[in-house]
């Protein structure tokens, strides 16, 4: 993108890239001598523009001497009152700090001015560097680098296709999910006899690689549901058909993608002891299980329909989840944007200190495991492009989250909770939650958009493939 400006400037010629003439002054831009500040030169290079700028000294002088008095009247300093310290002593002692104060405060403040009268949006921070000039001359000059927002056209959604999944929630769909409620609350009761898929065992074990234990190679009375996956599906195969008091011996190939580094595609072998076995017992679907899962009178056909309704509420988000995935990526894949790289590395930061949040709540100290910027450039870079098409789709299309939309939001998502009067008005407590649920919004408003602009398919899915494993 290369864009030319015309800015006026106090006693000074334009110069623009891209132009061979110098152009007609605008008579809507007014110069800034009581900020002691002039635009001199633009240079625009892909988004990229560097201006230069012009601090008469005669006007920081006198906002310098203004601001040490500020400074004098309240400083402390040992050995004088409050307010009768010598400004000689004050410069001396903050006179450097002060002198950086104002010169930021005018760059900062009429190079604002400056972007406000081009009308322009700059990404990022802008980077101010010296270019000549002393306190003894007339001027002192600088360059501010930054860059601007780019100019893009949306890519035409009309010919994308998306494809909408159909699905059907049955009768055994509730059945399902009933019995994986029953599974996650049923208790164990102690057996004698051999160990199977499905009871909960507690073993001893200990691994060694090449004769030596390997961290996290040793156990003691580790209880794990056989079948459920915590361990090694290779290492409970072996456990099922021990018998309780008996010991077993095998080896065992780690995965070349497990997690743990050192031992990964490694042969270890394991010393097991059953010390005892309980067989899973199901609570029974009656009234006191209705009433364990929020049925206050414990009637079985109002639970049935809660967990229905509840079913039918996750496939219709899940649904809507996926056609949102291609919309998004359909925008991405048809719009020709190159994210401002200020954006991209802002982003990065942010992902960078979510990471070190989330390390920290599982109590796991950030300090310990540098993160690279780099692992996080690919994702930085499509928020940052999708953020700039979404706002565009909004703007064109005014498409902003209505309150009423806001409300009706609110109160979907109260209802999936026992209290939804009290989620309703935790959410109008906070701005902040507020804003959330509308940004949900406004990309519901970007889907139904898109969804009557582009080629809609449907596709009849079964259910266990929308949900993946939570079906199982």
């Amino acid at each position: 993108m290369r864009r030319a400006l015309t800015i006026v400037a106090i006693g000074a010629t334009i110069a623009l890239a891209g132009c061979t003439t110098a152009p007609a002054p605008s008579t809507s831009a007014s110069p800034t001598p009581s900020g002691g500040f002039s635009l001199m030169e633009t240079i625009v290079v892909i988004g990229i523009m560097t201006v230069m700028l012009m601090v008469l000294t005669q006007i920081f002088a006198l906002n310098y001497a203004f601001t040490l008095k500020q400074l004098a009247r309240n400083v402390k300093m040992h050995g004088f009152r409050p307010g009768k310290v010598p400004l000689k002593v004050v410069a001396q002692q903050y006179g450097d700090q002060v002198r950086r104060e104002v010169m930021g405060d005018a760059l900062q403040k009429n190079f604002g001015d400056a972007l406000r009268e081009q009308n322009l949006r700059i990404a990022g921070y802008p980077r101010f560097e010296p270019k000549g000039g002393t306190e003894a001359s007339a001027a002192v000059e600088f360059s501010a680098t930054f860059e601007v927002y780019p100019e893009f056209t949306v890519g035409d959604v009309a010919k994308v296709t998306i494809e909408r999944p159909q699905v059907e929630t049955s009768e055994a769909e509730v059945d399902k999910t009933i019995e994986i409620m029953r599974k996650q609350r049923a208790t164990y009761d102690n057996v004698s006899r051999a160990a199977a898929e499905g009871d909960r065992v507690t073993i001893d074990f200990e691994g060694k690689i090449d004769g030596a234990v390997f961290e996290g190679g040793v156990g003691t009375d580790v209880a794990v549901v056989l079948g459920e996956g915590r361990l090694l599906k290779d290492f409970e195969s072996q456990v099922v058909g021990m018998q309780t008091g008996g010991a077993k011996s095998f080896e065992l190939r780690f995965p070349d993608d497990y997690h743990g580094k050192e031992v990964a595609g490694k042969t270890a072998t394991f010393e097991v002891k059953l010390k005892q076995v309980a067989e899973p017992k199901l609570p029974p679907v009656d009234a006191d299980f209705a009433k364990m899962l929020g049925v206050a009178d414990g009637n079985v056909e109002t639970m049935r329909k809660e967990v229905r309704e509840n079913l039918e509420r996750e496939v219709k988000r899940r649904i809507n989840a996926k056609v949102k995935d291609q919309i998004m990526q359909a925008l991405i894949d048809n719009t020709q944007l190159v994210a401002p790289n200020s954006l991209v590395a802002m982003e990065v930061e942010r992902m960078q200190a979510s990471m070190r949040q989330e390390l920290e709540s599982r109590g796991v100290k950030s300090e310990a495991m540098p993160m690279d910027g780099a692992i996080f450039e690919s994702a930085a870079q499509r928020r940052v492009k999708l953020g700039l098409i979404l706002a565009e789709v909004v703007r064109a299309n005014n498409l902003q989250a209505k309150p009423e939309q806001v409300r009706a939001m609110v109160d979907e998502q109260a209802q999936t909770y026992e209290a939804p009067e009290q989620v309703v008005k935790w959410y109008y407590q906070s701005p902040e939650r507020l804003r959330d649920i509308e940004s949900m919004v406004v990309e519901e408003n970007v889907v139904t958009w898109a969804l009557a602009t582009a080629k809609v398919t449907d596709k009849k899915t079964e259910f266990e493939a929308l949900m993946g494993s939570n079906a199982q």
